[in-house]
């Protein structure tokens, strides 16, 4: 069994930053793309960065410039930076662990509870 645990949300002004961490936990062998999704009050979930193993990023054209994404690959662990954060930011994010491959060859999708960004105005 997969676990992924996100942390590091909270309430931020404007033009502050955040930094959020997730880490994957369980009888994993290895972690093809780990990823960051957003969803707000009343919206879709949606895409904001991603990282293959290899460390191929992939953002959302919202966040390009602002946001970072990294990864530890022998902590199973993905870090988003998120800096000059806008209202439009709000939202829970969740952290993804794409392909995952276990010790029982059984390869997975696994989603985190969330954790919720607040930026005001």
């Amino acid at each position: 069994q997969v676990q992924v645990v996100e942390s590091g949300g909270g309430l931020v002004q404007a033009g502050g930053s955040l930094r959020l961490s997730c880490t994957a936990s369980g009888s994993i062998v290895r972690i093809e793309a780990m990823g960051w999704y957003r969803q707000a009050p009343g919206r879709q979930r949606e895409l904001v960065a991603t990282i293959t193993s290899s460390g191929w990023t992939n953002y959302a054209q919202s966040v390009e410039g602002r946001f970072s994404i990294s990864r530890d690959n022998a902590q199973n662990t993905v870090y988003l930076q998120m800096n000059s954060l806008k209202p439009e930011d709000t939202g829970v994010y969740y952290c993804n662990a794409d392909r995952v491959v276990t010790t029982a060859r059984v390869q997975l999708t696994v989603w985190g509870q969330g954790t919720l960004v607040t930026v005001s105005s």
